[in-house]
């Protein structure tokens, strides 16, 4: 009995990170492709970037690296990271 009841607790919560993990990749595909079409990059593919990268000029390229940065950066191991998810609410 006890084992089917731990069977089934680690079922649900495979279940639930499989679900978070999806969840999270769905978001940053939505936003790449908002990159793209934001850009006007036709070539959905990292060398359509990359093109798109060589014919910015500075500034153009300092946003779009600060635009990856926030939306890739890691918040797991940053003191302040909670700060700033409260700070946005």
């Amino acid at each position: 009995m006890k084992n089917s009841v731990l069977k089934g607790v680690l079922g649900a919560l495979a279940v639930a990170g499989v679900a978070m993990v999806a969840k999270k990749v769905i978001e940053r595909k939505r936003f790449v492709r908002g990159i793209f079409n934001e850009y006007g990059i036709k070539e959905k593919s990292p060398f359509g970037l990359a093109d798109k990268i060589r014919e910015m000029d500075e500034e153009q390229y300092q946003e779009l690296k600060g635009k990856f940065k926030k939306e890739f950066a890691s918040r797991c191991c940053r003191k302040d990271a909670r700060k700033e998810e409260f700070a946005e609410a």
